[in-house]
């Protein structure tokens, strides 16, 4: 299913609103699209769940609190570990064939207790450390942005869709496929998941969400919120001249547009056109990509999710760039759990990509000069 597609038919918490990412958490364990009924069922069981023991949030007040947000969150997440079910059963001898049981259950729990620990770092981090409790009558986007400090129905809506988008992605990225290399080492899915955290927060990955609002944020300091697109291409090249990329434009797999960025922009037209920072965005979209097919160098000069979702966050009051990468993590749960409870059901080996020697990339890469 498409994205667009996912917007029509998951069910939303509103008529005509975006879907709830437990419908896509349904879909994407179950391969069916849910109804109402059961969504709000699982919304349920995922706030039944939602307990995190003290000595978590211990942990991570025992590193400073300059400490990089998604390393306040990894080792949030690590802490969580203490409690897998997963290790319990493996340590008693549980049948192989049942592996995936205790995976599900890990994975349930992990998924509805990371937007906890995401906000409790949010808050320590930037609210003086006066944590906000879950609202037992919301739903999983709505109380984690309840949770951050956002209880605007536009916000909660907004986070709706950022889980929903952000929760997977096909397999090769580093994110989703570390958590499926380090789990097919039988490592429960909290190790599985930390791990995927740590890739996630490298700049080429995840953390170029940050980078981008930072960026646009540089051409709004020197240039004005009214630049010309005259303007905006000499302020392109001289960041492509520095030496340096622009944030939010290219993707290692797609060559078009991403559909991620597209619904994103439709909900930014929809609930706020005049934003000086999304007509940024907008111009950016007419510009940059001409200019990087000039450059004849990229395969894809389109823009990718990261172009977008810093503005919208930005927008509502979300204005800690630092912090984004933590709401990508809270969001590749779902995906990636997903994927470790199939991985056990359908008993995935251990994954061993075959060793090459120097000789042998010196070989192929004169081959493939010479093609």
């Amino acid at each position: 299913m498409s994205i667009p597609e996912c917007q029509k038919l998951l069910p939303a918490a509103k008529p005509g609103g975006e879907p709830l990412p437990e419908g896509l958490l349904w879909l994407l364990l179950t391969g069916k699209v849910p109804t109402k009924e059961q969504v709000n069922a699982l919304s349920k069981e995922l706030r039944d769940r939602a307990s995190v023991p003290d000595y978590v949030f211990k942990a991570i007040d025992a590193l400073p609190i300059t400490a990089h947000p998604m390393t306040q969150f990894a080792t949030g997440v690590m802490a969580l570990q203490v409690q897998s079910e997963f290790q319990k059963a493996y340590e008693k001898g549980i049948h192989k064939s049942k592996y995936w049981e205790p995976t599900y259950e890990d994975s349930l729990s992990l998924i509805a207790r990371v937007p906890i620990v995401a906000s409790y770092v949010y808050r320590r981090i930037y609210k003086d450390g006066k944590v906000i409790p879950m609202n037992d009558s919301l739903d999983y986007g709505a109380n984690f942005s309840h949770m951050l400090g956002f209880d605007s129905p536009e916000m909660q809506e907004l986070m709706r869709l950022y889980v929903t988008i952000h929760s997977d992605h096909e397999g090769g990225n580093v994110s989703a496929h570390t958590g499926h290399l380090v789990a097919s080492a039988l490592s429960d899915p909290y190790l599985s998941f930390a791990a995927a955290l740590n890739g996630l927060a490298g700049p080429l990955h995840g953390l170029a969400n940050q980078e981008v609002l930072l960026w646009i944020k540089s051409v709004v300091k020197e240039c004005g919120e009214n630049i010309t697109t005259e303007q905006l291409k000499d302020y392109v090249w001289k960041t492509l001249n520095s030496g340096k990329v622009v944030p939010g434009f290219g993707h290692g797999v797609l060559r078009k547009t991403d559909p991620r960025y597209t619904c994103q922009r439709e909900f930014a037209l929809k609930h706020l056109p005049d934003d000086p920072l999304f007509q940024l965005v907008s111009k950016l979209y007419e510009v940059v990509p001409p200019v990087l097919t000039q450059l004849g160098k990229v395969k894809n000069p389109w823009p990718n999710v990261d172009a977008h979702s810093g503005v919208l966050l930005n927008y509502y009051g979300l204005t800690e760039a630092r912090y984004y990468t933590v709401l990508f993590g809270v969001s590749r749960s779902i995906g990636i759990c997903s994927q470790l409870i199939w991985d056990r059901a359908l008993g995935l080996p251990l994954e061993r990509p075959k060793s090459v020697t120097m000789e042998w990339l010196e070989n192929h890469c004169k081959k493939a000069s010479e093609n």
